[in-house]
């Protein structure tokens, strides 16, 4: 295996091409913003760039497949791999009943899918053209809702503070009693 598809090479590869481009990116901003250092950052940061684009440029592309997890030794030259048309799962032969109950197993499952894009389909064909009207009516109960709520609850701080208002009137009718009761006891018993 060539050393440029082994692990260590692709994170070494990655690390540089994270650095290289902060190093860019830190560049620009220094730049941008006129802070000292700025001109070396960002001719760093590019020739490291420019470094790893030409690398990236002489090594051959990646394989983005792994046919060998599920067929080992697939991507072994040498390798004894019986063709797919002999060989069914678990290397055992195919036989032509196998093969038709896959296939009958297959096609139930798109009689299945027919059904339900059939169910979708008559979904599509539903007006819902005044669901808009229907979404308006019910916004406008709740507002409304809130709205009573809302003097429901300034209701229930009126009663409250009418509710105290009478409380303290009751006691000042209760002295006031007191007082008219001494009055009245002393008008009634004159002192000799």
């Amino acid at each position: 295996m060539a050393f440029y598809h082994s692990n260590w090479f692709k994170y070494f590869k990655n690390l540089i091409i994270g650095f290289g481009a902060a190093a860019v990116m830190l560049g620009a901003l220094y730049k941008i913003m006129a802070w000292p250092g700025g001109d070396e950052m960002l001719t760093i940061g590019l020739s490291v760039e420019a470094f790893i684009f030409a690398f990236l440029g002489i090594l051959p592309p990646a394989k983005d497949y792994y046919w060998e997890k599920l067929y080992p030794g697939l991507d072994n030259y040498n390798s004894n791999i019986a063709p797919l048309a002999q060989t069914g799962p678990a290397g055992k032969a195919l036989d032509g009943e196998v093969v038709e109950k896959q296939l009958g197993g297959m096609l139930v499952e798109l009689e299945s899918i027919s059904k339900n894009m059939g169910s979708l389909k008559a979904l599509q064909e539903i007006d819902f053209s005044q669901t808009k009207d229907q979404v308006k009516q019910m916004s406008s109960f709740y507002d409304k809702m809130n709205e009573a709520m809302t003097h429901i609850s300034d209701s229930v701080e009126d009663t409250k503070a009418y509710k105290d208002q009478v409380a303290s009137l009751n006691k000042n009718l209760s002295s006031l009693n007191t007082v008219y009761g001494n009055v009245l006891s002393a008008l009634g018993n004159p002192r000799q």
